[in-house]
């Protein structure tokens, strides 16, 4: 009876040992996959942002008074600066907006997921609307 049991659990062993080698294989190969699709849409990606053309242009958003007029400048395929030409933002709350959304958005290509200013969402979300609106004409 001992025997019949250890050869049972030497058959169960040799199966598992089995079934064990070629789940690692499958494993490894959906895992090349992923990383195959991974590296390949982030290429994709960076091509499509590389494509702004370098030069000034202006666009406009409803801030929380009125409309935010600004001027984003393209250099080397990213934003290099944004000038509010004009605005009727309340002051001393409108400046952090402001300073918040410009500085993070030097130097990249897009300005989603750009930093806002506490107690000035509008006018922050405002500025990221003019900025992304400037851009599409850099496309």
């Amino acid at each position: 009876m001992f025997r019949i049991i250890q050869m049972n659990f030497l058959w169960i062993k040799y199966i598992l040992y089995k079934e064990w080698k070629y789940m690692k294989k499958i494993v490894a190969l959906a895992m090349s996959v992923l990383l195959s699709f991974g590296v390949l849409a982030a290429c994709g990606a960076s091509e499509e942002e590389a494509g702004l053309k370098d030069g000034s242009y202006s666009a406009e958003a409803q801030g929380h008074n009125d409309v935010i007029k600004l001027t984003v400048t393209v250099a080397d395929g990213v934003i290099s600066d944004v000038t509010v030409d004009e605005h009727a933002e309340t002051d001393g709350i409108y400046e952090n907006a402001e300073t918040a959304v410009v500085e993070s958005v030097k130097g990249k290509t897009t300005a989603d997921g750009a930093d806002t200013a506490s107690g000035a969402t509008v006018s922050s979300e405002a500025l990221i609307e003019a900025i992304n609106l400037a851009l599409e004409q850099a496309k």
